[in-house]
C-alpha cells in the first residue's frame, strides 16, 4: 500500500491574491483541509490548506507559500496527496483506489484475468480497468459485490466473477 493517497487537485487560480480553485476527491469534500499537509511532486515539504469558501466545482482555498495569482496559476493540474495515516480508516467493504491498483485479478476458478490498472468513477459506480495478461487491451469491470465478490489486499488479489463475454 502506498504511503500517500491522492485527495484532490488544483484546478487553477481563483482571484488575484494567490487563492486556488481546489477540487476535493474526499467523501466529505471539505475534510481535505483536515488531511494537511498536502504534498505535490514539486513540493515534498507540503502545503497547509485553508478553505475559504465553496465555489463551482470545488473550493476557493489558500495554500501556504502561494501568494500571487501567477504562483496559483502555475499549480493548475497539480495532484494533491495526503499521508495515509492522516486519512480515516475505512469500513471492511470500502477501499482507497490506490490500494486496488496493481492487484492481480483472478476468475472464480483461479485463472488469471489480468492486473488492475486503474479505478474510474464516472458517477454511476466505480469501474476497475483490468489489463489483460500480455496484452495492451483493457477491460472495464463494474466494481460491485456481485461481480467482484473478493478483495484480498493482503494477498494482492481480487476475484472477479465476470458476466459472460466480458473477458
Amino acid at each position: 500500500m502506498s504511503k500517500r493517497i491522492v485527495v484532490g487537485a488544483i484546478a487553477g487560480a481563483f482571484g488575484t491574491a494567490g487563492e486556488v480553485r481546489l477540487k476535493s476527491f474526499c467523501a466529505e469534500p471539505e475534510a481535505i483541509a483536515d488531511y494537511a499537509p498536502l504534498y505535490t511532486e514539486a513540493n515534498p515539504g507540503g502545503y497547509s490548506v485553508t478553505i475559504l469558501r465553496p465555489v463551482k466545482g470545488g473550493f476557493a482555498a489558500r495554500l501556504s507559500g502561494v501568494t500571487t495569482r501567477e504562483q496559483a496559476a502555475a499549480l493548475r493540474g497539480t495532484v494533491l496527496l495526503a499521508d495515509r495515516d492522516r486519512l480515516p480508516d475505512l469500513p471492511d467493504d470500502e477501499y482507497y483506489h490506490a490500494d486496488l491498483i496493481g492487484l492481480v485479478a483472478l476468475d472464480t476458478g483461479g485463472a488469471p484475468l489480468g492486473t488492475v490498472k486503474a479505478v474510474h468513477d464516472h458517477g454511476a459506480g466505480d469501474l476497475l480497468e483490468v489489463q489483460m495478461p500480455g496484452q495492451s487491451a483493457t477491460v472495464l469491470v463494474p466494481f460491485t459485490r456481485t461481480i467482484v465478490p473478493t478483495v484480498d489486499l493482503a494477498g494482492g488479489r481480487i476475484i472477479i466473477d465476470p458476466p459472460a463475454g466480458l473477458f
